[in-house]
């Protein structure tokens, strides 16, 4: 067979061929613009994640075809600033005037994506974050008001519950996380059906906590990590606290949460599916 045939016949199929295909089956390369607030106060393992995180995603986002801003001005959640981005990010709180919660639910429910971390599904009456947005923290999230938390920031290992869903795909079933607090939540998420756990403590993680309080220590239980909700383009992982040496009074990081190569992946594969698909 002629050698030049055969070549031109080699590159028409190769054109063909579609390349360049995540695994949630549409392209990689249609780009997407992500923005994060953050407020970076009062808590310094808060603000050791908040920079953390900044400096890791805006790393990805070079690689993974998008953009990535974050601010810590609020007054930026608006109609006109979010129309710039397809994806919302939450590093640490919440919004608290109402016409940035109006913004966000509407942006949220004209098919907006956002991903929340650990503090940003934080409410607890009274506190400095009481529960008075009834979307967000009932509907939105589902977890109602925080009821309690472990001590110090351990690692645990966590379950996947889906293992189908795009965000856990090419993870193993289970895996260590990076060191961090663990966030126990008022309501029962298993049962609201608009919720899709992803990730739970597994019980081979207890007891988890070191304490000093009893409290503080888990021995039993069922806690979920990670959730979408079926109704809005959304993740929230509980993942986001750092260890820090506060006992010396250093405030020394002890612990970094993308130091942990799955929990990153879990963290890439939520992105790239709040920008590439549809819920």
């Amino acid at each position: 067979m002629n050698l030049r045939f055969v070549f031109l016949k080699i590159v028409l199929i190769g054109w063909c061929i579609p390349v360049h295909q995540s695994s949630y089956g549409q392209s990689v390369n249609r780009k997407f613009n992500v923005i994060a607030f953050y407020t970076a106060k009062n808590d310094q393992a808060h603000i050791s994640f908040v920079h953390e995180a900044n400096r890791w995603l805006a790393q990805i986002a070079q690689h993974h075809n998008f953009t990535y801003d974050s601010t810590k001005d609020w007054t930026n959640l608006n109609s006109t600033f979010l129309a710039r981005y397809q994806v919302v990010l939450f590093l640490d709180t919440r919004p608290e005037a109402i016409d940035q919660r109006e913004a966000f639910e509407s942006f949220m429910k004209h098919g907006g994506a956002w991903m929340g971390f650990h503090f940003a599904a934080f409410a607890l009456t009274p506190s400095a974050y009481p529960q008075d947005w009834d979307w967000y923290h009932n509907q939105f999230i589902g977890a109602g008001q925080y009821k309690s938390n472990t001590w110090r920031p351990t690692s645990a290992i966590l379950k996947i519950e889906d293992k189908d869903h795009p965000v856990v795909r090419n993870l193993p079933g289970k895996f260590k996380s990076a060191p961090n607090e663990w966030y126990c939540w008022e309501k029962d998420l298993r049962k609201n059906p608009a919720i899709k756990i992803l990730l739970s403590i597994d019980s081979s993680s207890f007891p988890l906590g070191t304490g000093p309080k009893a409290s503080e220590i888990w021995y039993h239980g069922y806690y979920p990590v990670v959730w979408a909700n079926k109704n809005y383009k959304m993740i929230y992982i509980n993942m986001g606290h750092n260890d820090i040496d506060y006992e010396h009074k250093t405030n020394k990081e002890l612990s970094f949460q993308f130091d942990n190569e799955a929990q990153n992946q879990l963290i890439l594969n939520a992105l790239l599916w709040l920008g590439t698909t549809g819920h």
